[in-house]
């Protein structure tokens, strides 16, 4: 009977399981494709070689205008970042007088509610319905025992009126949804991203591409992260959004954090560059992340920076996309586990497009492994096929599936997927 071998963890590339599901490597592929001729990674085309490149910065000037004074208690209680050089009271008065929404009270939205308040900004809108759990305390740094199945946004308004007394927090107990999100993030100068799902994630990029405002947006899973901004309507640049990151339909059934795990510490330091993030476009110091992706890899202690252009100056119309979906299209064909080695034995190859924290739970033997970001980023790439695309359940192959038949391969997936062939090895 066919058996599941074991992925060694030896050979999982360097970019394993982001915050969503590995697509690191599918961003990452897709970004330096898009570089001219002879700025390729150092290290090749492989996500674990080293980017030369850093994208053309710009600066942006400040979003607030300042406060006339700060109080003197508030001068005193920020005299370090006084004496920054370029930064200055002056930085300081702007802060004081900013307004940004945290959508999100957990992972990342907890060190971004602490360093924001510790900084100065004068007013924070935190967004969100969730209970304190006692498994969200190993990250979520704001929260305490005591707080147990109170609100998350009741630890925002505490933890910022012990920090920094003049911060205001506008705790708001209510799922964001498309629906309501424009009214919610309406009035912030910046909205940044502490959410944990495509879909609220979906929901407040369009609401920050709608009412023009800069979205700061990190994103973690596993021992990695992303960290970027996303502006539709900056004022010197082209707009970046979500979708030239990952286009429409690039982003699959992604494993959660209570299934893969995320390192605690990784969430401070995303959290820690999240806010920074926030005070660079608040005040107009430094260079924003606008157009460019960092990259963190925690568990080799590496950071890469990839450049990120708009869809529409890297080939093909604004707002198309690979992953673009052919609703006409017939449906890739399916091949069941008891069918799956005669079309093995006739030259089909195995693609399984699940993410590293997937397969390294164990493979189908013979399989190539190639996230669904990857493929959905560059179907051509995968050659010609004949392929059987395989998954957890059979929903990632037939998207890949798909993708891979617009581009000319054939391909058809494995029905039930990998949890259909585990159970046939177990009979």
């Amino acid at each position: 009977m066919p058996t599941i071998s074991p992925h060694p963890r030896g050979i999982r590339p360097d970019f394993s399981a982001d915050a969503d599901s590995g697509l690191i490597r599918g961003a990452l592929a897709t970004a330096a494709a898009h570089l001219p001729a002879g700025l390729r990674a150092a290290g090749g085309d492989s996500p674990g070689g080293t980017y030369a490149l850093y994208a053309e910065i710009m600066p942006i000037p400040p979003l607030v205008e300042p406060v006339a004074a700060l109080s003197p208690a508030e001068r005193v209680r920020t005299a370090r970042h006084a004496a920054l050089a370029g930064f200055g009271e002056l930085a300081q008065r702007r802060l004081a007088a900013s307004r940004v929404a945290v959508v999100g009270a957990g992972g990342l939205g907890s060190p971004v509610v602490l360093a924001l308040a510790a900084a100065g900004v004068g007013e924070l809108v935190v967004i969100d319905d969730d209970e304190v759990e006692q498994s969200n305390l190993h990250r979520q740094v704001m929260h305490r025992h005591s707080d147990l199945g109170a609100a998350k946004v009741d630890s925002a308004v505490r933890v910022a009126a012990d920090l920094a007394p003049e911060t205001v927090v506008r705790a708001v107990r209510e799922r964001l949804t498309p629906a309501n999100a424009q009214d919610l993030l309406r009035g912030a100068h910046v909205v940044v991203d502490g959410t944990d799902t495509f879909e609220t994630r979906g929901a407040v990029a369009a609401a920050t591409e709608s009412l023009g405002v800069p979205l700061v947006w990190g994103t973690l899973q596993e021992f990695d992260a992303q960290v970027t901004v996303f502006w539709s309507a900056p004022p010197v640049g082209d707009p970046i959004v979500l979708s030239d990151l990952y286009p429409p339909d690039s982003v699959g059934a992604v494993p959660t954090c209570a299934q893969v795990g995320v390192l605690g510490a990784l969430c401070l330091q995303v959290g820690g560059v999240l806010a920074i993030e926030t005070i660079k476009l608040l005040t107009g110091v430094g260079d924003p992340l606008l157009g460019r992706v960092l990259l963190i890899d925690s568990l080799h202690a590496r950071q890469h920076e990839i450049p990120l252009h708009p869809a529409h100056t890297v080939g093909g119309a604004a707002g198309t996309s690979p992953a673009a979906v052919d609703q006409d299209a017939p449906a890739p064909p399916q091949v069941t586990p008891d069918e799956l080695p005669a079309r093995v034995a006739a030259g089909a190859v195995l693609l399984d497009v699940r993410e590293p924290a997937e397969t390294s739970l164990g493979v189908i033997p013979g399989s190539v492994l190639r996230p669904l970001g990857e493929v959905l980023a560059d179907p051509a790439a995968a050659g010609p096929g004949p392929f059987v695309v395989v998954c957890q359940a059979g929903i990632r192959a037939q998207r890949a599936a798909a993708a891979l038949q617009r581009s000319g391969a054939s391909a058809a997936v494995l029905t039930g997927g990998i949890e259909a062939w585990a159970r046939r090895s177990g009979e």
